[in-house]
């Protein structure tokens, strides 16, 4: 728990969406342990509404007092295994309330993506809603983003808004938390993780077998098809291994076992990064088609993914400035993509011995920037070269000689267009 109370943004934009007709299926999308169920909780209690909340996975899973309307509680009786037609019997158990109250009503469904053929029967439902003009809100909750994704874009299309729930920003898990900068860099944006940071082994464990084990087996391999799970255990390693780095699918070919091809491979790492595990930053060249063929820069999305596994403590990963300097990376990386993703396209730019870190793009405009992590690194002749290439741009240095890295952290991708 926060060492106070704190709450994330996405609670009042959900909290808008609720106190508007509906309009739209409300999706609320994210990786493992962000507090996504926190946060739609949070926001059902401050509103005036009654809500149903059904976690999918735990149909019958008892209540946390607090947390239910009275209707809660009758919704529990003979619940039925979570199938197409048992999604059906909750629906029309909340179109029932929905008809005899004002104010309207809630129906929260968390782990949606755990029904089968699930986006099919939903578009069925909400379209016979909107026919009728019922007063009740649906909001979707899922920790497998490839899957909702899938749903929505193949059934649900015009249908839903989205709200995205990423990982924890510096600034939210020091308003939170207390975390300082080194904090932050070594033990990343879990929530859940920080009550055990000053435990490092037990907190290496928590993040292992709560965190990184259920988003692989649970988030990837149980709701997707992989031919080659083992494959993708290990490229998940590896890209931990070699976060803030370079690396072609040849010598990605070269580490892996059993490595299959460059397709399979770059499949794989798509996988990841909807699991909000690993990103793969193409390279920034103009044209599209070279940023798809270029090599990856792989980059985890949240440092703990890093940490946990490399066998060095805070003190020893301080220790070695070139262990520190890719965490200090990684975490503009992975801010990057989290505060700016799908709005901000991120890349990196390398010709020759000449690179730029991080390339953001917004519509027409472009930021390059670069990181500098130690003293003495001096002004990186890599953003006018680029600029050179590519005309105007923002450059920005950011670390030693630049932006501190906590204001830059403090501020979402879209900030530094």
């Amino acid at each position: 728990m926060p060492s106070k109370p704190y709450q994330r943004q996405e609670v009042n934009t959900l909290l808008g969406r609720l106190a508007e007709p509906p309009r739209f299926l409300i999706f609320i999308a994210g990786p493992r342990q962000v507090g996504k169920t926190t946060l739609v909780r949070n926001a059902l209690v401050q509103q005036q509404k009654t809500y149903h909340f059904i976690p999918v996975d735990q149909p019958d899973a008892p209540r946390l007092p607090g947390f239910m309307s009275a209707e809660e509680v009758a919704y529990k009786q003979d619940a039925s295994p979570p199938d197409a037609a048992w999604l059906v019997s909750q629906w029309q158990r909340a179109r029932a309330v929905a008809r005899d109250s004002e104010e309207g009503h809630i129906l929260v469904l968390d782990e949606i993506q755990k029904i089968p053929r699930w986006s099919e029967a939903v578009k069925g439902l909400w379209d016979a809603d909107r026919a009728e003009g019922l007063k009740l809100h649906i909001v979707l909750l899922g920790s497998s983003p490839l899957l909702m994704q899938k749903g929505m874009t193949e059934s649900l299309a015009g249908r839903f808004e989205l709200i995205r729930v990423t990982h924890w920003s510096f600034l939210e898990m020091h308003e939170a938390f207390d975390y300082d900068l080194d904090d932050y860099l070594y033990f990343g944006g879990y929530p859940g993780s920080a009550p055990y940071i000053r435990d490092e082994p037990r907190w290496r464990n928590y993040v292992r077998g709560s965190l990184i084990e259920p988003s692989i087996e649970k988030d990837i391999l149980m709701m997707t098809r992989v031919d080659k799970p083992a494959l993708l255990k290990h490229l998940f390693h590896l890209g931990c291994n070699y976060s803030g780095q370079i690396l072609s699918y040849t010598k990605m070919q070269g580490q892996l076992q059993d490595a299959g091809n460059t397709v399979t491979l770059a499949h794989y790492l798509d996988l990841l990064g909807n699991a909000g595990l690993i990103y793969g930053i193409q390279k920034f060249a103009g044209q599209k088609y070279r940023q798809r063929a270029s090599s990856p820069k792989l980059n985890v999305l949240n440092n703990a993914l890093m940490t946990a596994g490399s066998g060095y403590t805070k003190a020893e990963a301080k220790a070695d400035r070139s262990y520190w300097g890719r965490l200090v990376e990684s975490t503009v990386g992975a801010h990057l993509y989290n505060t700016g993703h799908p709005d901000c396209q991120l890349y990196y730019w390398r010709e020759g011995s000449r690179e730029v870190d991080f390339v953001i793009q917004g519509g027409r405009k472009l930021t390059v920037i670069e990181v500098k992590s130690g003293p003495g690194s001096g002004y990186a002749e890599g953003l006018d070269v680029f600029a050179e290439s590519f005309g105007k741009c923002r450059k920005l240095l950011v670390g030693e000689g630049g932006i501190p890295i906590a204001e830059f952290l403090s501020h979402p991708a879209e900030h530094w267009l």
